[in-house]
C-alpha cells in the first residue's frame, strides 16, 4: 500500500494513498481510540446532507463555482446512498466538539470530488476540505445540526415501535377483559382486578410515552446552522445565512427551522437533555411493565403462575426444563443502561463553558445508544413476549378465592373493625374469607354472593349500593 504526504497546521503526515480521508481525520483516529466503534451510519448520512445543503447554498450565493459545487454534491449523494462509509474512521467519542468527524466528512467529500474532477486525492489546491467543503460552516454549527437531524430520524423508528406495542397491549386488554385476578399493592394481596384492566393501564402509560416523544421530537427541528463558530455567523455570506436551512429542509424532507438566537442554540444543549429525559421515562415505564410480567409469570409451580410468557430459549445450563423470562429481563437491562446514559448526557450538557459545549460527542454517543437499544428492545418485547402471553384462568380464580384482600369489599357493609377481625381469623386458620363470614353469621349466603361478586369488585359503585342496604 502506497502513501501520499498531506500537511496540516501541525505538520506533514503519511496518509494511505487510496484513502478518501486525509491528515486531520487520521490524527483524530489515532488520538481517539476510545470505544472501538464506528460513527453511526445515519449520522454520517445526515452529515453529508448538511454538507450538500451548504455547497448548494454557497453556489446560489455566488461564492462557490458550479463545477466544484456539482462535484461536492455528487460526493455527498454517494455518501447519503451508503457509499464510502468505511472511510469514516474516527471514534464516536472524541475531543474537540466533533471537529474530527467534521473534518473526516470534509476530507472524504473533497477527495471524492477531486476524483470526480479527474484529479488525484490530496490535491487540495483544486478542492479544499476547509475552504470549499466547509465553506461558511464551523464544527460548532454543523455537528449540533447533524446530531439533531440524526436524533429526529432515530426517534421516528422508536415511535413506530412504541405504537406497535401500544396496539398489542390493547389487544391483550381486550383478550383478558373478563379474567379476574387478585391485585397487589406493596407485593401483598390487595383487591380483585381484571387482567384486562392491568394491560389497559400498560397501554395508557405507553400512549403517554408516545405523546411525549412526538412532542420533544419537534424541538429537534430547531437548528443552529449558519451560526458558525459561536452563533454570530462569522465568515458566512448573508445569502448563505438565510438560505442554508431552507435548502437543508428540502434535502432532508424535515421542517427544519433556524434558531432565532443562534448564540443560545450554539452554546446550550438542553434539547438533548430533555430528549434523553423523555427516553429515560419511557424506558422506566417499560421496565416496570417487564417487572410485572416477570412477577405474574413466576413459577410455574412455586410462584404466582397467573400468566405464561412465551418460551423462547432454555433458561439454565444445569436445571433441565427451566425457562426464564429473558425478554422482560433484557428490557430491564436496557432501562438500567438508559438511566446511566441519561446521567452522562445531563452532566455533559451541564459541563459546557461560555459559547460552546465541547462534550457533544459523548452526548450523541449515549443518546443514540439509548434510542437504538430502546427501539430494538421494544421490537423484541412485542415480537417475542407480549404477543404470546397467555393466562391461567383457573390459577387466577384460585388466588382470588383464597385471598384475604377481598375482605375490603365487606368493610363498607360490616365496618372496618369487623372486616379486620374477619381477615385475621382467615389468616390464622387458613380458611377463606367467605367461609369465615358464613360460619360466624356475619352475612347470609345471598348477601355475601352479591358483595363478593368478582366483576362488581373491579368497578366503582359497590359502596353506594351497600350503604343503601343499611
Amino acid at each position: 500500500m502506497g502513501f501520499r504526504i498531506e500537511n496540516d497546521s501541525i505538520g506533514a503526515k503519511k496518509v494511505p494513498k487510496d484513502a478518501y480521508y486525509g491528515v486531520q481525520t487520521l490524527r483524530g483516529a489515532e488520538n481517539f481510540k476510545i470505544t472501538g466503534l464506528n460513527i453511526k451510519k445515519v449520522f454520517i448520512e445526515s452529515l453529508a446532507q448538511v454538507k450538500k445543503a451548504a455547497a448548494q447554498t454557497n453556489n446560489e450565493a455566488g461564492i462557490l463555482s458550479d463545477n466544484i459545487k456539482n462535484c461536492i454534491v455528487e460526493a455527498c449523494d454517494e455518501i447519503i446512498s451508503g457509499n464510502m462509509l468505511e472511510e469514516f474512521i474516527t471514534d464516536p467519542v472524541q475531543g474537540g466538539a466533533g471537529t474530527s468527524i467534521n473534518m473526516n466528512a470534509n476530507e472524504v467529500i473533497a477527495n471524492r470530488a477531486l476524483e470526480i474532477l479527474g484529479y488525484e486525492k490530496g490535491n487540495y489546491n483544486i478542492i479544499n476540505p476547509n475552504d470549499h467543503v466547509n465553506m461558511c460552516q464551523s464544527t460548532n454549527d454543523v455537528i449540533p445540526t447533524t446530531g439533531k437531524i440524526t436524533t429526529y430520524k432515530m426517534m421516528i423508528k422508536c415511535i413506530e415501535q412504541l405504537e406497535n406495542l401500544y396496539k398489542e397491549l390493547n389487544l391483550k386488554a381486550v383478550e383478558f377483559y373478563d379474567v379476574i385476578k387478585i391485585g397487589r399493592t406493596q407485593m401483598q394481596d390487595a383487591v380483585p382486578i381484571r387482567l384486562g384492566q392491568e394491560f389497559n393501564a400498560y397501554s395508557e402509560v405507553i400512549k403517554r410515552d408516545i405523546n411525549r416523544l412526538k412532542k420533544i421530537k419537534e424541538s429537534l427541528l430547531i437548528i443552529n446552522l449558519g451560526g458558525t463558530a459561536v452563533g454570530t455567523g462569522i465568515n458566512t455570506d448573508k445569502r448563505y445565512f438565510f438560505r442554508v436551512v431552507p435548502n437543508l429542509a428540502v434535502i432532508t424532507g424535515l421542517n427544519l427551522i433556524q434558531a432565532k438566537n443562534l448564540i443560545d442554540a450554539t452554546q446550550n444543549l438542553d434539547c438533548f437533555v430533555e430528549t434523553s429525559s423523555v427516553i429515560k421515562t419511557c424506558a422506566v415505564n417499560l421496565s416496570k411493565i417487564a417487572n410485572d410480567l416477570r412477577f405474574m409469570s413466576s413459577g410455574p409451580r412455586a410462584g404466582l403462575n397467573e400468566i405464561n410468557l412465551p418460551s423462547v430459549q432454555n433458561g439454565s445450563s444445569i436445571m433441565p426444563g427451566k425457562v426464564n423470562p429473558v425478554i422482560p429481563e433484557v428490557i430491564n437491562q436496557i432501562a438500567f443502561n438508559i438511566v446511566g446514559n441519561d446521567v452522562t448526557i445531563t452532566m455533559a450538557a451541564e459541563a459546557g463553558q461560555l459559547e460552546l459545549n465541547p462534550f457533544q460527542p459523548i452526548i450523541f454517543f449515549k443518546l443514540f445508544q439509548s434510542i437504538e437499544t430502546l427501539t430494538n428492545g421494544i421490537k423484541t418485547f412485542v415480537d417475542n413476549c407480549i404477543r404470546g402471553i397467555t393466562v391461567n384462568k383457573a390459577r387466577c380464580k384460585q388466588l382470588v378465592d383464597n385471598s384475604v384482600g377481598i375482605v375490603t369489599a365487606i368493610s363498607p357493609y360490616v365496618g372496618y373493625k369487623t372486616a379486620a377481625k374477619i381477615a385475621k381469623i382467615a389468616i390464622n386458620t387458613g380458611e377463606s374469607i367467605s367461609r369465615v363470614i358464613l360460619e360466624n353469621g356475619i352475612l347470609n349466603r345471598s348477601d355475601l354472593s352479591n358483595v363478593l361478586n368478582p366483576i362488581k369488585m373491579t368497578e366503582p359503585g359497590i359502596m353506594v349500593k351497600l350503604a343503601n342496604n343499611k
